[in-house]
């Protein structure tokens, strides 16, 4: 698989071979989308919607964050539900928890179904009408 491209100048984290797994495991479920690309953002791993919106963002221990995490852009109401349902899987991250986004603890054994659930509902969420409509 070819380098994700750099679009920003902040470096690209080292993962530990654990965490690297599991990015992998969360690639493979962000790639699969209708053109679906990667990209280093900010120092992450970054997955856009076609030449669109971000719909998932790694965080790796960002700000000395205990765990690694994916950020997903959700509706308000959405994001509420999740942060009430399993605040220990779930979180308000910063920047952009105020616009709806979810944080979504990955090393702590995750149910890899529900993760792919909520990255394709982040995918719907912001994807142009003409991806969505290739989701099948």
């Amino acid at each position: 698989m070819p380098e994700p491209k750099q679009t920003s100048t902040h470096p690209i984290k080292l993962l530990s071979r654990g965490d690297a797994l599991l990015v992998e495991r969360l690639r493979k479920i962000c790639i699969a989308l209708p053109d679906a690309n990667e990209r280093v953002s900010h120092g992450e791993p970054t997955w856009f919607a076609g030449k669109g919106k971000v719909f998932a963002m790694l965080d790796n221990h960002h700000h000395d964050s205990p765990h690694l995490s994916v950020w997903l852009p959700q509706p308000r109401d959405v994001q509420a539900t999740l942060i009430e349902t399993d605040p220990k899987r779930f979180f308000r991250p910063p920047y952009v928890g105020g616009k709806g986004w979810v944080g979504i603890v990955l090393d702590t054994r995750p149910d890899w179904d529900m993760v792919a659930e909520l990255v394709r509902e982040a995918f719907v969420h912001v994807a142009s009408k003409s991806l969505v409509a290739r989701l099948g």
